[in-house]
């Protein structure tokens, strides 16, 4: 009887020996913060998107140094107050070394805070420079600062000899930053505002703003926005027989926007990450081979093209690879490398980051696009 004991004990150890030898290393958690849902679906859907698609790439290749990535998501909704919450439960329940998103500016300024007080690192997919600007220790950004994109914009109006201009913004965080940026660098390119106006995010009808931009002198009207406004500005520009040149943001650089803007779209401009003129590019740009293989993954996951607002969440996800590559997964190793990381070609750019440069991008990362026949044409 004895004997049979001692065998069942040493069974019993050898199982658990076996068990803990064999046993497949944690998951490495990352957490993501997307508005899956709500107003700002049209940047979060793609994002979530992108940001699984890429995690069960990396998981089908062995992970990253043997160890699987789990991404755990929650949709906020568009609403910064669930974005936080959403936030702690990520770093005090969930235990992720890191976070993707939120997808709009308000929400990455409220979440923000909760980052650099826990000691997390927080990648944005929104476009507001103030996310980074000044510089936050444990935040960073993958979308294109708007800055870049004014300067975009204006470069183009100097080609054109345009010189006055209407801006008609929204009036949220993403048009507060946009509008900011628009006023600081208009002097700067000898561009003159004559017409400073804003629109609500739910609002239906821009006649009153546009008609008094009809009425002024500018020569071009530059509208900065998020779906669905910018379309419906677009549709008002066309109704009222306005003949100027109706110039967007990034914030609509993807195929929702024609949809919703429908014939009102051709002829409007915009700058854009490089993503959706990808099957142009030259073979010598840095970054085509990131952006074909973007695509055709996306395509052939969920049956439509991927844009540039997944291209943010692709890029965060990579970002967090590298640094944990080089680093381990620890917050303050990923955070370090991420800091370190130079020379990255993602989707929305070449991405160099540094102590003083949280964003990491030039305005090289942006091309400008024509809506043509409702389809994206580069504006050379």
């Amino acid at each position: 009887m004895k004997r049979f004991s001692i065998r069942v004990l040493l069974a019993a150890l050898l199982s658990i020996f076996a068990n803990n030898v064999f046993a497949a290393p944690a998951a490495i958690k990352i957490g993501a913060l997307f508005s899956v849902t709500g107003p700002p679906s049209f940047l979060g859907e793609p994002e979530r998107n992108s940001a699984k698609m890429v995690v069960e790439e990396i998981n089908a290749k062995g992970g990253i140094k043997g160890r699987k990535l789990e991404l755990v998501v929650y949709d906020t909704g568009g609403d910064a107050t669930k974005a936080v919450q959403a936030a702690n439960r990520l770093i005090k329940e969930d235990k992720v070394v890191a976070i993707i998103g939120p997808s709009t500016t308000g929400e990455s300024m409220a979440v923000l805070p909760v980052a650099e007080k826990e000691g997390i690192p927080l990648i944005s997919c929104a476009a507001g420079s103030k996310i980074t600007d000044p510089v936050k220790k444990w935040v960073f950004k993958t979308a294109q600062n708007d800055g870049l994109a004014v300067s975009k914009i204006y470069e183009y109006l100097n080609r054109k000899k345009i010189s006055r201009v209407a801006i008609l913004t929204v009036s949220d965080g993403f048009g507060s930053s946009g509008r900011e940026q628009l006023k600081a660098n208009a002097a700067k390119f000898g561009i003159k505002i004559v017409v400073d106006d804003t629109y609500g995010p739910k609002d239906t009808d821009m006649t009153s703003q546009l008609t008094k931009i009809r009425g002024s002198q500018a020569q071009a009207v530059i509208c900065w926005g998020t779906n669905p406004g910018p379309a419906v500005i677009a549709k008002n520009v066309k109704q009222l027989g306005i003949k100027l040149p109706l110039i967007m943001s990034h914030g609509v650089s993807s195929k929702k926007f024609i949809e919703l803007a429908g014939d009102a779209a051709d002829g409007i401009i915009l700058p854009s990450g490089r993503v959706i003129v990808s099957d142009v590019l030259p073979s010598s740009d840095k970054q085509k081979k990131s952006l074909q293989s973007f695509v055709k993954d996306y395509q052939n996951h969920y049956k439509v093209e991927g844009d540039h607002f997944g291209g943010h969440a692709w890029d965060a996800v990579m970002l967090i690879k590298g640094a944990i590559e080089r680093g381990g997964d620890s917050p303050t190793a990923i955070r370090d490398q991420l800091e370190k990381t130079r020379g990255f070609a993602g989707i929305g750019g070449v991405f160099s980051f540094s102590p003083s440069d949280h964003a990491g991008l030039n305005k090289d990362a942006f091309v400008l696009v024509e809506i043509r026949n409702k389809d994206w044409a580069l504006v050379k």
